[in-house]
């Protein structure tokens, strides 16, 4: 009995452990597919690539949501009317927005930061490198309806390092030299 005992919590921490490397392999992946628009969206936007990347990745499960898929929609905007995508062979009603691409949502997400009433004093009050300012003035905002939307959004962007994006190539070695 012992040991039957130990084999089963010797294949749950696998499956648990091979679970969260599978996570943090799509996390990276997404970063690597995606920085490059991020960092180019801030520089036209003034938005910060870490919180294009880091709510996108929230919102979306790092691509693999319902509506990341079917619709492209990497960060829960809500559309006009309703669509229809098909999940399972099953006709999915959905009230969320349509995107012709992920780079679409990306850029729509920038708009919505820098256009909608609510958010667009953002650009004036932080900079690009402000993202914890950014990050709780989204909130404040009424982006999503949850206490810990911020400080979940801030998680990812500290777990994978994504302030770094954020930087100009001239302060990433100000950086290396002063370590």
């Amino acid at each position: 009995m012992k040991k039957l005992l130990t084999t089963v919590l010797l294949v749950s921490a696998l499956i648990a452990t091979t679970t969260a490397v599978s996570a943090q392999s799509a996390s990276q992946s997404y970063i690597e597919k995606f920085k490059d628009n991020a960092i180019r969206i801030m520089h036209e936007t003034g938005v910060p690539a870490s919180i294009i990347l880091g709510v996108a990745m929230h919102e979306s499960g790092s691509g693999k949501s319902a509506i990341a898929q079917n619709l492209n929609n990497q960060f829960g905007v809500k559309g006009g009317g309703t669509v229809v995508y098909y999940k399972h062979n099953k006709k999915v009603k959905s009230s969320y927005k349509r995107y012709d691409s992920v780079l679409d949502s990306f850029n729509d997400f920038a708009r919505i930061m820098t256009e909608r009433k609510q958010f667009s004093h953002l650009a004036e009050k932080f900079t690009q490198y402000d993202y914890k300012g950014w990050a709780k003035g989204i909130q404040r905002g009424g982006y999503a309806s949850s206490r810990k939307w911020a400080s979940q959004v801030l998680g990812i962007i500290n777990k994978y390092d994504l302030d770094e994006l954020d930087k100009t190539p001239e302060q990433k070695e100000e950086l290396v030299q002063a370590n």
